[in-house]
């Protein structure tokens, strides 16, 4: 049974396409249907060309929102106390679904990357002026887009070694040449053909073979989750400041 209070509907695809769909949505199971330029689930507001930008304006909002109550209370508390409350209210946000923003423009993801940017210079007291990425690597923060290629690597290793859901690791093949070759004992994986100007470069199964056959085999080859998450960060942390 739907509730009509609650049901929403949301057309995902080709413009011309989706509005000859949404023409064909009027009723079901006795309800009455209107599409929806946006819908949320879990937290996340998805639109129809999946391009998160609306969620990525929503996190904007309530992050800033939070870092200027910070800021106006960051000399009466500790450093500890503050990074507790910027991880809390700011960080937790950045980090909470980013895998779904795996392949997004650099466009939209600066926008988050400015969210990061100003919690590190309300943490440290930095000036505008003074330049970002020292302060960011001083707390050890991997940046926004290597932050979601973290996830999406964490997943696809968890996925290999049976520690995610059955539907993760059903999307990734490993590698095997049709020769004897050096590589085929490297734990490569199958980097499907997508056609990149449309979603299928956005898709995990893609994302995630993509990213883990960039990562080095010391990485790779980590026998526990503790061990690939701290091998994994000081890869990504290198590649991001160095």
């Amino acid at each position: 049974m739907l509730n009509s209070d609650k049901t929403e509907v949301l057309v995902i695809g080709p413009k011309l396409l989706r509005n000859s769909l949404s023409r064909d949505l009027v009723t079901l199971d006795g309800i009455t249907l209107a599409s929806s330029s946006t819908v949320k689930n879990l937290g996340v507001v998805f639109d129809q060309d999946l391009s998160f930008n609306v969620h990525i304006k929503q996190i904007s909002r309530t992050a800033f929102f939070h870092l200027r109550n910070i800021a106006k209370i960051r000399r009466t508390v500790s450093q500890a106390d503050a990074e507790k409350l910027v991880h809390a209210f700011v960080t937790s946000r950045l980090d909470y679904c980013n895998s779904l923003l795996s392949g997004c423009s650099n466009k939209s993801l600066r926008t988050l990357q400015l969210i990061q940017n100003a919690a590190a210079r309300v943490l440290t007291g930095t000036k505008i002026r003074d330049h970002i990425s020292p302060i960011l690597a001083s707390l050890h923060w991997l940046p926004v887009k290597s932050r979601i290629e973290f996830k999406i690597i964490l997943l696809t290793y968890k996925a290999l070694h049976g520690q995610a859901p059955s539907y993760l690791k059903e999307l990734i093949v490993p590698y095997y040449p049709s020769r004897t070759l050096r590589s085929q004992d490297a734990g490569f994986l199958v980097v499907p053909i997508v056609s990149k100007s449309r979603l299928g470069a956005r898709a995990f199964s893609y994302q995630a073979p993509l990213l883990w056959n960039k990562l080095p085999i010391w990485v790779r080859e980590a026998d526990t989750v503790n061990t690939f998450k701290s091998r994994l960060k000081t890869f990504l942390f290198d590649k991001a400041y160095s």
